[in-house]
């Protein structure tokens, strides 16, 4: 979720407008696809007596939306508790997993780690009432909540991966946006001998959700799962093709390969050292956040290509709201995460309040939002761009333990970076490690 809250910093700028008119939501909620009045819901629905429900995200100013949807719903009455920032709230949940009791009724949980608490079975399957809402949200953003018709809860913001630029700098050397990966090769190679102050890049390898964003498009399938038979391809021709590519470049000395959101970096950024971000939804308005001086310098184009003749992307961050299989009042947990996730005038404020890139289509679509041109892009309607990526974000499977190859990736990409062999040595010690620890977890490995 936009890099877990901007690696802390919350203060963003507005820089888009509200999105007008809204509709309302139809009072009621939805029954195996088939729209069951209010009158006919428990009396406990109706508001005769208010079903009390648990709601913890970390999320910054959410009361705003949940005293919305308490309005709305007299008979539920949500209580929202901030367990902690990602680790901490992830480290609670599995603590009342195993003391059976001090659970929320939903949850806020990032993609990468829902698989993770399907394995142990900490969700409930809301597909009876979720379904019907499948259509509202682009597939692969709906793939990371939906398994066939079980649903464990709602897509809640996404980031679909683009390419920030510096329009100013790639002019002054005569360089084109680049649109593959080898016009991306050769304009590092050409930016860095024009100025050896300038970087194409900065490659942010120890992050392991930005390299698995880069890995997504190429078809990456590092772990497969069919219960609890694991197959574990990490350092595949894939794999080996990326590390060859970065490392190239980083061999070259064209592109930095420095750590991100820290000082160094935002002023890298923003003073010109790097003429590119390969970045999520959410990095237009976080960049705002940290680049004063390059204001109105900044543009978007669509990531490069490996194949010129069709568009993939990737993703990077992103969240939803999970319902616990331990609640004891299933359908209004199941209205909760709905109705936040689908409301439209909750799902506009997200964008305008807390400034998460949305998931549901017809924001996506908007002229609102995917046309708003903003100043900090030279007029450039930034959103359009990321809305494109949003729509071709394909499926992809994530490792039960995905916090741990997060990690392993992490120490062996900076061991390889700091000397340690290359970039490919860093995935066959990934490959290992994985192999390892999955074994330990009681998984057979194939």
């Amino acid at each position: 979720m936009w890099e877990r809250i901007f690696r802390g910093r919350t203060s963003m700028t507005k820089i888009f407008n509200p999105l007008g008119r809204t509709m309302q939501r139809r009072d009621f909620l939805k029954v195996a696809g088939a729209s069951v009045a209010v009158a006919a819901l428990p009396a406990a629905v109706r508001g005769a007596d208010p079903v009390k429900l648990l709601l913890w995200s970390w999320l910054p100013d959410f009361q705003t939306q949940v005293d919305m949807f308490n309005a709305a719903h007299p008979g539920i009455q949500v209580k929202l508790v901030n367990a902690g920032q990602g680790a901490p709230e992830y480290q609670a949940v599995r603590a009342g997993l195993k003391a059976g009791s001090g659970l929320p009724d939903v949850v806020h949980i990032e993609f990468q780690f829902l698989e993770s608490f399907r394995q142990i079975d900490a969700f409930a399957d809301i597909g009876q009432w979720a379904n019907p809402h499948k259509a509202e949200f682009p597939e692969g953003t709906w793939t990371q909540v939906g398994k066939g018709d079980v649903v464990s809860g709602m897509p809640w913001d996404s980031g679909p991966m683009a390419m920030l630029y510096r329009k100013d700098i790639l002019d002054k050397h005569g360089i084109t946006p680049p649109a593959t990966w080898a016009e991306f090769a050769d304009a590092a190679k050409k930016l860095h001998a024009a100025d050896p102050n300038v970087f194409l890049t900065d490659a942010l390898l120890t992050n392991g959700g930005w390299v698995n964003g880069l890995l997504w498009p190429m078809g990456w399938k590092p772990i497969s799962r069919d219960g609890d038979k694991l197959a574990i391809n990490i350092n595949d021709k894939i794999s080996k093709d990326f590390a060859a590519y970065w490392q190239d470049l980083i061999t070259a000395g064209v592109i930095e390969t420095k750590p991100g959101f820290n000082n160094e970096w935002y002023t890298g950024l923003d003073s010109g050292r790097y003429a590119t971000w390969l970045t999520a939804g959410w990095g237009p308005v976080f960049l705002t956040s940290v680049a004063k001086t390059s204001v109105g310098q900044w543009r978007a184009a669509d990531l490069p290509q490996w194949d010129a003749s069709k568009f993939a992307t990737g993703n990077w961050g992103g969240s939803a709201l999970a319902v616990m299989k331990a609640t004891q009042h299933l359908p209004e947990a199941a209205e909760l995460a709905i109705w936040l996730t689908t409301n439209a005038e909750a799902t506009k404020l997200y964008t305008t309040k807390q400034f998460l890139f949305p998931c549901t289509t017809a924001l996506l679509t908007s002229a609102e939002f995917a046309g708003q041109k903003m100043d900090f892009y030279g007029g450039q309607a930034v959103n359009k761009v990321f809305a494109k990526s949003a729509a071709a974000v394909s499926n992809f499977e994530w490792s039960p333990f995905q916090d741990f190859l997060y990690q392993s990736m992490e120490d062996e990409f900076g061991a390889s970076i700091s000397g340690k062999g290359t970039l490919s040595d860093a995935f066959d010690r990934i490959q290992d490690a994985v192999v390892t620890y999955a074994k330990e977890q009681g998984f057979t490995v194939d």
